[in-house]
């Protein structure tokens, strides 16, 4: 898998050098394991598609964030048998820390590709934490006879490193033993309403080097309805948006990514907004 240059750029192509870019985009359009609605290897594209239609001058930040250079690296190439896909894209990621000190953003594709996103940050950054926003708390061991499916995604890491979970409003009877054990703090988001309080709480449990993963079912559907397994109730935009704010502001916040994105035939909201959510981040950490 190379780290050449994508077609499509992310936001605007502003000729910069991937050795050069404060931020590099990968998209891994990965889809193998989804167990409900379809369509999260569409995700990738849409949301590369949709960005240019965000707007250059950050209204929130009050800057064009894009002029720190941003590097659309192509595709990965997901074709591949689960068996070597997940390999193999570890080892891209290893390739892209070592070509780059861009912090980088993984653009999904099922939430599996986490597994292999998180052993190269993991070898790097020894007291990493993982700030996990999502519907659901992905901490099964295996499912449907798969370890790496989209229901898996925080499994292996929880092993080693402490995960902090938000916006969690479905935990299966088999993880249950695992949602708030070992590494794992898990804030249920009905028990957690009190978003101000929310905030000091999870500043508290991360460690000081950050990695986040964003399912875009951690949204509320009416905020992004393009997802596999959507569940109600979830994060309104600038409710967690305040909460990514403060992290990257107080942590060193090393890598990004941003899953699950299923584009709905005749609507844009979802690869729009997660478009915005991206470049929003990008504006909080440049």
């Amino acid at each position: 898998m190379s780290l050449k240059k994508a077609k499509h750029q992310f936001l605007i192509d502003n000729k910069t050098s991937l050795a050069g870019a404060a931020f590099a985009v990968l998209p891994v359009p990965y889809e193998k394991t989804v167990s409900y609605g379809r369509g999260t290897g569409k995700g990738p594209a849409a949301i590369i598609a949709a960005s240019p239609q965000v707007e250059l001058w950050d209204e929130e930040v009050k800057a064009e964030t894009w002029r720190k250079g941003i590097f659309t690296v192509e595709p990965v190439n997901c074709a591949l048998s689960e068996a070597k896909f997940f390999p193999a894209l570890e080892k891209t990621v290893e390739s892209l820390l070592a070509a780059t000190r861009a912090v980088p953003f993984f653009l999904g594709g099922e939430h599996s590709i986490t597994q292999a996103l998180l052993p190269p940050f993991l070898r790097r950054h020894k007291n990493l934490s993982i700030l996990h926003f999502d519907a659901h708390a992905d901490l099964r061991s295996a499912y449907h006879g798969s370890r790496h499916s989209h229901a898996c995604a925080l499994h292996p890491a929880s092993r080693t490193a402490k995960v902090v979970q938000i916006g969690i409003r479905s935990v299966g009877a088999d993880e249950r033993q695992y949602h708030n054990a070992g590494n794992v703090k898990t804030h249920l988001m009905h028990e957690n309403l009190d978003f101000k309080k929310l905030e000091r709480t999870i500043l508290r449990e991360l460690t000081g080097t950050v990695y986040i993963t964003i399912d875009v079912d951690g949204f509320d559907p009416s905020v992004m309805p393009g997802t596999g397994t959507p569940q109600p109730g979830g994060f309104r935009w600038h409710e967690a948006l305040r909460l990514f704010k403060a992290v990257c502001a107080a942590k060193k916040v090393v890598g990004v990514d941003v899953v699950e994105t299923a584009p709905v035939r005749g609507s844009n909201i979802t690869e729009l907004a997660a478009a915005k959510l991206v470049y929003r981040l990008m504006g909080y950490l440049a």
